[in-house]
């Protein structure tokens, strides 16, 4: 069987040739590792006669991984020493080790079909040998390489099978690895919370092993996520770190990617010159690699610079090298990215026709990868290409799907994922610092206790005579008074510095409470507002509508500013009303203000959906509150009627005096109502917030503040339903008598 398997790889061939390895100005960058290694391989691979043990394979092999960020034809060079060398012993695991080294070469090389064969030959030992560690970093290897070729089922498929492996040899490095690699392919289809979860958790790992490689990885991929939700300032620091850990390892294919994010970024905030100059640093580090995936994505990204730069002829030629690139070595990720790049620069260029034909091909291709990474920048450019061609009901609705894609990429949960886990690491830093200072105390206490016992027992010796054995017991037993005291003060401290943890952990939580309801209250209500304003100068920016008809919209875009900008102003009020040092300032004013103010800009949102809205208010009844945390209740209590409300259904607000000198304020709608499980839910917790009449989405955290402000305000807030009936709202302020000055400042 040894003989018959050693045939069928020499029939491959996979037997080494001479190859020479590179000498450029990479490897001058080779670190200390690397170095020794050669040290000691250096007699070894002079001599090509004298026969290789497996150790010296072994060493081969190592110094080919070792070589694969810092110049890959080196790791080409010694995978295929220690495969030529292993076949001349029958070593089975050098042999599968040498093509696994030399089958990652040939994937960032681009040529699928020799990484295929190396890969195929090494999957093949590792089973004959039951070596399942060499099997899952095969594995893992083998999805890198479907991941580049956009082939994300089957690389999930085997990135799965890997995880399954080492979580059953409990090898927490490649658990770590998997979890990395599931988080690229997941970021690459646009799921960015899950891609979150799979770095998030190899992160962890990484941190706990103290694997600083890996954890730049893993920080580079978490500033592509927030790269993809805008958020440039943070995801830039996070490049950062990841550049640092790797200019400090020499770690050349970890500085080319990190170069080309942070030019990305830079592309994304219109600084086009120091965005080339740091994508032309990462284009010469990828050379030196002969990374064809990166340097196809390179140049498109280069393309895009100077298109803006209005440097058509560079573009174009950059763009050109990009398409052939990516086209020659099958990676289709990069090609979508080409064709939309070209339909972005015909855009600028206002050829129309040109850019409808390389939107369509991206749009296309994206849609067959199933990314929606490229699928929403591809739909902005067919919309701005239909919308020149005065195509204008197919660009609205490459428009909206481009609205919707966006708006996938920055979900929600991503971002309030993101937040909690930089609050979780920040903590479990510092409890792991602490931890390590408690652990060197207690090593410098065994160090003194254990010299006073070593002068105990010379005492011991030396005194003789029942005098001398009186003293020695005598100073131990001072010692271990003194001992004893030293126990008790450190346990103090050890409670002491617990109850401060604990005090910390509470003060965290609170502050992620705080950060989750922020980021709620953002989305609810923020979200529609803006979208309709940008859709609406999107639309002027493309000289899609007349100028007349942009006039006319006027009015209406100022009262959506005008109402944006009070909303912001009571938010910040919520916010100030969350913090510790927060002062109520309640003061008399007549709740019909606030009610008709609310009312006037829900007005058109119910006219939409066919809903009557009523105001009951009498002009002459006051109550003693914050006149902002009333505007907050009212607009979630209406905006929620609205929401569960059908065509011809009736909202009504009304106010009445009770007997206790407190108003009843009521919202009342005949909408589809509550059952009595959804009753008892309200007010106690998040609750999963229910889809509209017209499919509304709604965060879950709105009658939490609602019950937090009305308490505030010395009132109770409750509510009645009847399924399909509808449902009324009840809360209650006290009563109070309004001055002129007061009635101005409500106003």
């Amino acid at each position: 069987m040894r003989s018959f398997l050693i045939y069928i790889l020499l029939l491959t061939g996979l037997k080494a040739f001479a190859y020479a390895p590179c000498n450029s100005s990479v490897y001058t960058l080779a670190n200390f590792k690397v170095d020794s290694l050669k040290t000691l391989l250096a007699a070894t691979l002079a001599n090509k006669d004298n026969p290789t043990d497996t150790l010296t394979i072994n060493r081969i092999n190592k110094l080919a991984a070792e070589f694969i960020d810092i110049n890959p034809d080196s790791t080409l060079y010694y995978g295929k020493i220690a495969v030529d060398r292993s076949l001349a012993i029958k070593y089975k695991k050098g042999i599968a080790d040498g093509m696994l080294a030399t089958g990652r070469v040939y994937v960032l090389k681009g040529d699928y079909e020799k990484a295929q064969k190396n890969f195929t030959g090494a999957k093949l030992l590792y089973t004959n040998l039951k070596d399942e560690a060499g099997l899952g970093y095969c594995y893992l290897e083998v999805g890198r390489m479907y991941n580049n070729i956009a082939n994300y089922d089957l690389s999930s498929s085997y990135f799965k099978q890997a995880l399954d492996i080492f979580k059953r040899l409990k090898n927490e490095n490649g658990i770590a690895y998997s979890y990395h690699n599931m988080g690229m392919v997941a970021d690459n289809i646009g799921k960015s919370s899950f891609a979150l979860d799979n770095y998030f958790k190899s992160l962890s790992l990484n941190i706990k092993l103290h694997d600083k490689l890996s954890s730049a990885s893993n920080y580079n991929n978490i500033g592509v996520v927030m790269q993809a939700m805008e958020i440039f300032p943070k995801s830039m620091e996070y490049y950062k770190r990841a550049v640092k850990i790797w200019q400090e390892s020499k770690n050349i294919q970890g500085i080319s990617t990190a170069y080309e994010n942070m030019g990305e970024i830079l592309m994304a905030q219109k600084k086009y010159e120091q965005a080339i100059t740091y994508l032309s640093k990462s284009m010469k580090l990828t050379k030196d690699l002969d990374d064809k995936n990166g340097i196809s994505s390179l140049y498109a990204d280069l393309g895009v610079c100077y298109a803006y730069k209005k440097q058509y002829t560079a573009a174009f030629n950059c763009l050109d090298q990009a398409l052939k690139i990516s086209t020659t070595y099958k990676i289709d990720y990069n090609k979508a990215y080409a064709y939309t790049d070209f339909a972005t620069v015909y855009n600028l260029r206002k050829d129309y026709q040109n850019a409808y034909k390389y939107a369509l091909l991206g749009t296309t291709l994206a849609n067959k990868l199933g990314s929606l990474a490229i699928r929403a920048p591809a739909a902005l450019q067919l919309s701005l290409a239909l919308g020149g061609l005065k195509r204008f009901e197919d660009a609205y609705k490459a428009q909206r799907e481009y609205d919707t894609l966006k708006d996938s990429l920055k979900s929600d949960e991503s971002v309030q994922k993101l937040t909690s886990f930089n609050l979780e690491s920040n903590f479990a830093e510092k409890q792991r610092l602490l931890a390590a200072q408690h652990q060197r105390q207690d090593d410098l206490y065994q160090q003194k206790i254990q010299r006073q016992g070593l002068l105990s027992a010379i005492f011991f010796i030396i005194i003789l005579g029942m005098v001398g054995i009186l003293i020695v017991y005598y100073r131990a037993k001072l010692k271990q008074q003194k001992i004893n005291t030293i126990l008790e003060d450190k346990n103090h401290q050890v409670l002491q510095q617990k109850a401060n943890i604990d005090e910390q952990a509470h003060k965290l939580n609170d502050l992620n409470n705080l950060k989750d309801r922020l980021i709620s209250v953002l989305a609810h209500d923020l979200r529609a507002p803006l979208s309709t304003l940008r859709g609406l100068f999107s639309l002027l920016e493309d000289d899609t509508i007349s100028h007349e008809q942009f006039l006319s919209m006027i009015p209406q875009a100022v009262k959506k500013l005008e109402y944006t900008s009070d909303f912001l102003d009571t938010l910040l009020f919520w916010i100030n009303s969350q913090m510790d040092n927060f002062d109520s300032s309640a003061k008399s004013f007549p709740i019909k203000e606030v009610v008709s103010y609310e009312i006037s800009n829900y007005h058109e949102q119910a006219l939409e959906k066919g809903i009557k809205l009523i105001d009951d208010v009498s002009d002459n009844i006051t109550v003693a509150a914050d006149p902002n945390s009333v505007r907050i209740v009212t607009r979630n209590l209406i905006t929620n009627a609205i929401k569960f409300s059908r065509r011809d259904d009736t909202i009504k607000v009304s106010a009445h005096h009770q007997a206790d000198n407190y108003i009843l304020l009521s919202i009342k709608d005949t909408g589809v109502g509550m059952s009595e499980m959804q009753l008892n839910k309200l007010f106690k917790s998040k609750v999963d917030s229910g889809t509209g009449t017209n499919n509304e989405s709604g965060t879950g955290m709105g009658l939490l503040f609602c019950k937090d402000l009305i308490e505030k305000c010395n009132g109770k807030i409750w509510v009645e339903s009847v399924q399909g009936s509808g449902t009324e709202f009840f809360f209650t302020l006290p009563t109070g008598t309004v001055t002129e000055q007061e009635c101005t400042m409500v106003s």
